[in-house]
């Protein structure tokens, strides 16, 4: 294939080379022509068919494949061109790609490689000249003029662009953002980006061309050939990021985009605009004389792999070129996804021959077109590897699911665009013969997705970036001085029958739309409409009852679903002020109603919530210690820990602790709280108020109500969780009500000789056992882990009724023979409670005890921490413990009647138990199952 002729056709943008190409290659029989963007590859392919008819034009490109059966002329992107089918003609456009760093090393191959077999045609840059003379034997040169000339024009404001103006950015997010000034402005533009479909992007230039807008906002794609009515370019910026780091455009890429400004004979011009700085003198020049330095290297990778094994491919791959004009270029997302595999373990164990190696590589090239993350794309491969491997392909019904969850065409702008890019995957993989179950099936079925996609990305991008109304709106401000305002009952304004805004509480929202003159209007406009309407909403706000207002966790007043004004720092901690939100177009009047209504409701507020706690502040009869304990009360929004306070509580008489009783105080054993005060309302304005007055920026959320524990997180210190009234324990933190009712059944506990979790405890703080253990931690107590046996629950509580019932009816015998012999007389001895004594120690059924299963328990001390590492100190009750309510008695010893032990006697064992002591199991003595007596004493045995 190296007989026939080979011409580089060079020269600027706007000379006619692709036309040129097209008219040569249908010259031939058979012909080839690569183009650098899917885009472009559609327009061509549209030209062809137009002049010779679809049944021998064949588009071929990543995603999309049309090949009839007669097919004499192939339109294909560089990268999926055939280059051995033999053609007469072949055509690479924009060869000056050779030095793209992403994409250079597939035109280089093509320039060093592909050939037709009469003619070979190279269209490009003058910059190309000198590589390839040093590259391409024997070829010819053909120099061509730009019909137009080009010239600066500096920079301009977008307010101030001319029509039929392209603005160029170089990010998404810059295209959209110059796309909405744009459309506020001028009414609208159309978007053309690379990341397109054909169909969406053709559905925007017909807009454009059709004069439905003015204006197109486009990226860099515009560059690559195609053909516009654009009169001037602008560029938003003149520095892009190349993949790897933002950098400067050189001259000859700027001119490759300023040149689709004046078409044919109509000359164009290129400036700046926004944020970009002026041209430099010598840059002009360049661009508008098409002087640029010539490229040096062209970017390589070699084209001879070696699929023997994995890390030959990897090492073909890898390999350095030879000679001065090319050098390596940068690892393409192929290579990395390629090596990604190679260090999978499972991959590797299914690549047995070099067919699987050459089948991996066929897998690594399909593009990352959702661009979400290198694993999340290598993991797809992997998937999509082992279909193929196995030899059955693709599944068909995962690949109608993975089709099924992306055909929706809901969404905004950025969901719609990144469906389409997930679509490109499979429509991709259906291309690939032999990869599907049924190939025309799949490429029709992701071809109809793929238009639907495109339809409603067209919808959405002309919904977002085209206001019909602005531009509706904008005539009629020209021929009318005032605007006809009307407001309706939801609140919606309306100027000249266009949507205009929505009135929010007091205050007008403006549609953010049309330029800042045509903002001035609508504005004034709106609000000669809305000076009886703030008058109106003002009268019924002030009127309206408390129960339409509320306040946010965030200190937020609502009116409704509407804010209409925030809480402020006031003078004491209780009375916080209000800033109300009303626009001064509403007048003062408005204003001042709103702001003393706000008031009245947040005092009623205060007063309802914290009613004891104001009560006691207000209480005469409270004097000394008592008053100024009270005083204290107040500044801690009802609820001080213990340990803060000791030495004051301890000074308070019993006087002055009824007194305080009286509004409801209670002196719990960690806490001073007022009980009424920790429901979710107070609680929820505690936390607002406190917040307010510590000046905080952001105010910490009170726990949903109903729950005894909340987790104890490290974010939240220990004021926010006294504030919320819980108290941190451990991994969580515990109501403070519900604490206090578990230190009183702590009390009755042998806190030095240890005790068991009883279910009253359990039940008080909804915990499991494990859960439990931790918080009685925190409060200071050891848990020591245990097993046992598991005995059933519903036997042993059976044994212990009926054991109670008789132990009562001999101490009543009892009670009555000493009470008839006139003194007290040693009990009689029942059958039941002698058979009991004799078989305490006795086995009991196997059905009871004999169990392998086993339960775990803790047996809790009070063991205080070191004196170094314990926290303030607080008062001592039982044991060392904190002191109560109940058990503020001077020695630290326990309340009366609360002795380990039946009465009298420090340290014994509970009545009714002293009978069942323990003794090691007869073997041989089977327990009778029916004698209560029998079978608790051997349960309490097991136990």
């Amino acid at each position: 294939m190296q007989g026939g002729r080979i011409t580089a056709v060079l020269g600027p943008t706007n000379t006619g080379k692709t036309h040129y190409a097209i008219e040569r290659m249908l010259a031939h029989r058979t012909g080839v022509i690569g183009l650098p963007l899917r885009l472009l590859a559609r327009e061509v392919y549209d030209r062809i068919v137009a002049q010779r008819g679809p049944s021998v034009v064949a588009l071929v490109t990543g995603e999309e494949r049309i090949v009839p059966e007669r097919t004499q002329y192939w339109v294909c992107t560089v990268e999926a061109m055939p280059t051995g089918i033999g053609a007469d003609f072949l055509a690479i456009d924009e060869i000056q790609l050779c030095g793209d760093p992403e994409r250079g090393h597939v035109f280089t191959d093509r320039l060093l490689h592909a050939r037709g077999l009469h003619e070979t045609l190279f269209l490009g840059s003058e910059t190309m000249r000198g590589a390839i003379a040093a590259l391409v034997p024997k070829v010819q040169f053909t120099k061509r003029e730009r019909f137009s000339e080009l010239t600066y024009s500096g920079s301009k404001k977008i307010s101030r662009m001319k029509p039929r103006s392209a603005i160029v950015g170089f990010s998404v997010e810059n295209t959209y953002a110059i796309a909405e000034l744009i459309r506020r402005q001028k009414g609208g533009c159309a978007v053309v980006m690379g990341a397109l479909s054909p169909r969406t992007r053709n559905a925007q230039v017909e807009m454009y061309q059709n004069g439905d807008v003015d204006y197109l906002v486009a990226t860099d794609a515009i560059g690559m050939g195609l053909n516009l009515d654009i009169d001037h370019v602008a560029f938003s910026a003149t520095s892009k990021f190349d993949g790897r780091r933002m950098r400067p455009l050189f001259p000859h890429e700027l001119a490759q985009i300023a040149g689709r400004a004046g078409r044919h004979t109509t000359d164009g011009t290129f400036g700046v605009t926004g944020e970009a700085r002026p041209l430099q003198p010598e840059v002009i020049e360049a661009v508008e004389n098409h002087r640029f330095a010539p490229l040096q290297r062209l970017q390589w990778r070699n084209a001879r792999l070696e699929f023997g094994t994995v890390d030959r491919l990897i090492q073909s791959l890898d390999a350095r070129p030879e000679g001065e004009w090319l050098t390596k270029g940068r690892e393409a997302d192929d290579a990395r996804a390629l090596k990604v595999l190679a260090d999978d373990p499972a991959i590797r164990d299914r690549i047995t021959s070099p067919k699987d190696v050459q089948l991996l590589w066929d897998v690594c090239r399909i593009p990352d077109f959702r661009s979400i993350s290198e694993a999340e794309h290598a993991t797809l491969l992997a998937r999509i590897f082992e279909f193929l491997q196995s030899g059955k392909g693709v599944p068909s019904d995962w690949l109608a699911r993975q089709i099924e969850r992306i055909d929706r065409t809901g969404g905004d702008i950025d969901t719609l665009s990144r469906r389409l890019a997930f679509i490109r995957t499979w429509t991709y993989v259906a291309q690939r013969k032999g990869w599907v179950d049924d190939e025309s099936h799949w490429r029709e079925a992701t071809r109809a997705v793929e238009d639907r996609l495109s339809d409603a990305l067209h919808g959405a991008l002309t919904q977002r970036f085209v206001d019909r109304r602005t531009s509706v709106l904008m005539r009629r401000l020209k021929q009318k001085e005032t605007l006809v305002a009307e407001v309706n009952d939801k609140g919606e304004v309306t100027v000249e029958g266009e949507f205009a805004g929505r009135l929010e509480g007091f205050r007008f929202k403006q549609d953010e739309t049309g330029s800042p003159d045509e903002a001035k209007m609508l504005a004034r406009a709106a609000y000669e409409a809305l000076a009886p309407e703030f008058s109106l909403r003002a009268d019924r706000f002030y009127n309206a009852p408390d129960t339409e207002m509320d306040f946010t966790e965030q200190g937020g007043l609502m009116w409704g679903d509407t804010a209409v004004g925030k809480l402020v720092k006031g003078p004491d901690l209780l009375k916080p002020t209000v800033q109300a939100f009303v626009d001064d177009e509403a007048g003062a009047d408005v204003a001042e109603k709103v702001t003393r209504r706000l008031q009245h409701f947040i005092d009623r507020k205060v007063a309802a919530l914290f009613e004891p706690l104001l009560a006691m502040s207000r209480d005469e009869e409270l004097t000394g210690l008592a008053r100024g304990f009270a005083f204290r009360m107040v500044e801690s929004l009802g609820i001080i820990p213990r340990e803060q306070v000791a030495a004051e509580v301890k000074d308070l008489d019993q006087d002055a602790r009824g007194s305080l009783r009286k509004h409801g105080v209670r002196f719990g054993q960690y806490t001073i709280f007022m009980p009424a005060l920790l429901k979710p309302a107070p609680t929820r304005l505690r936390l607002v108020l406190a917040s307010l007055w510590s000046g905080a920026d952001e105010f910490p959320e009170s726990p949903p109500p109903g729950l005894v524990t909340i987790p104890n997180i490290d974010a939240f210190d220990a004021e926010t969780y006294r504030l919320s009234g819980y108290r941190p324990s451990g991994a969580r933190a515990i109501r403070i009500d519900m604490l206090e009712r578990l230190a009183d059944l702590l009390r009755t506990q042998d806190s030095r000789g240890g005790f068991e979790a009883n279910p009253d405890m359990l039940s008080i703080t909804g915990m499991t056992l494990d859960q439990f253990a931790d918080l009685m931690g925190g409060m200071g107590y050891k848990a020591e882990k245990g097993e046992r046996a598991k005995v059933k629950a519903a036997d042993l509580e059976k044994a212990e009724e009926q054991a109670g019932a008789e132990a009562l009816k001999t101490e009543q015998a009892d009670e009555a023979k000493a009470e008839a012999g006139g003194g007290e007389q040693p009990a009689e001895t029942h059958p039941e409670a002698e058979a009991a004594a004799e078989a305490g120690g006795d086995m009991v059924a196997a059905d009871d005890v004999a169990s392998d299963e086993v339960e775990v328990f803790y047996t809790f001390t009070w063991a205080p921490r070191p004196r170094g590492n314990r926290p303030p100190r607080r008062e001592q009750g039982q044991g060392g413990k904190p002191g109560g309510e109940r058990g503020e008695r001077k020695g630290g010893g326990k309340p009366h009647g609360k002795r380990d032990g039946h009465k009298g006697k420090k340290g014994g064992k509970p009545q009714g138990a002293r009978n069942f002591e323990a003794r090691p199991p007869k073997k041989d003595k089977p327990v009778d199952p029916d004698n209560p007596f029998a079978v608790l004493a051997a349960l309490k045995d097991k136990k």
